[in-house]
């Protein structure tokens, strides 16, 4: 579970036990947008935290059009919510609604909620512009004593966000994605891996990484995992991550390490050539 205290951990369990019955009532009542949003404001400040006065905006302007509500911390533009009455479904049509908001204003993620269902989208910066839902949680379903579900609301918490916890969270999902271990999978760092266990297994089978990728290219991985904009931005993450570590070991190496290095390099072209 993510590191929240003690004082927070009660006040989200308590926000979980004083709100249901107010959403229970308000659906029972199928009221409307505006009074939804009344009740979303109160929830944003009683269960997440936040300052109903400084932080929490309401009906923010964008592009003349407005977003429900917007929530600020230190004058800066953290996060959009976009509100639809209790009983609506959140169609697609409202998630792009919310993804263009959010991409106007340049922010990473939005919010979309009817106060019983919560979506939390991040906005990818490509073209065109694109959306991943990073989680959702259905408020009435909520037990205020499970850890996931107060996890779950720590997210978007005010000291959640501070501590960048949407972040990290948005990231371990990335990282465990088909199209990032996909990607892994396909790296020269692991098919080389492969490469060193065959041999161990079949000494006397020659095979070569190019071999090896082109089977889990064509026969083990599914096509949609390494084809399109989801799987080429992973790639490039991987590419980026593996020349970033190879760049910190070179600079962490002393000038001997890497006369040493040279030396070998160069021993091991000398052996191949003498092949």
């Amino acid at each position: 579970m993510a590191n929240i205290s003690s004082k927070v951990y009660d006040r989200l369990s308590s926000g979980i036990k004083k709100f249901q019955p107010i959403l229970n009532n308000a659906k029972s009542r199928d009221v409307n947008e505006s009074d939804t949003v009344i009740i979303i404001t109160d929830m944003l400040s009683d269960i997440f935290g936040y300052d109903k006065y400084s932080e929490i905006t309401s009906e923010f302007i964008i592009r003349s059009t407005y977003c429900d509500l917007a929530i600020k911390l230190n004058s800066k533009l953290a996060f959009l919510l976009e509100v639809k009455a209790i009983d609506l479904e959140l169609k697609d049509s409202f998630v792009k609604q919310a993804i263009d908001y959010a991409a106007n204003q340049g922010i990473d993620f939005v919010v979309l909620t009817n106060g019983v269902l919560w979506k939390v989208y991040k906005v990818t910066f490509t073209k065109p512009i694109d959306k991943e839902l990073v989680f959702e949680f259905d408020f009435l379903s909520m037990n205020y004593k499970n850890a996931d579900d107060l996890e779950k609301l720590s997210l978007l918490s005010k000291e959640g966000w501070l501590k960048s916890f949407l972040y990290e969270y948005n990231s371990q999902k990335q990282a465990l994605s088909k199209f990032f271990l996909s990607a892994l999978i396909l790296s020269d760092s692991i098919i080389d891996v492969m490469r060193r266990e065959l041999r161990k297994i079949s000494p006397d089978v020659k095979v070569t990484s190019e071999q090896i990728k082109e089977v889990v290219l064509k026969e083990v991985l599914k096509r949609e995992v390494i084809e399109g904009e989801k799987a080429d931005e992973a790639k490039k993450k991987i590419v980026k991550i593996f020349s970033k570590i190879s760049k910190n070991k070179i600079n962490k190496q002393s000038p001997i390490e890497l006369d040493d290095n040279k030396v070998e390099m160069q021993n091991n072209t000398n052996e191949k050539l003498v092949i």
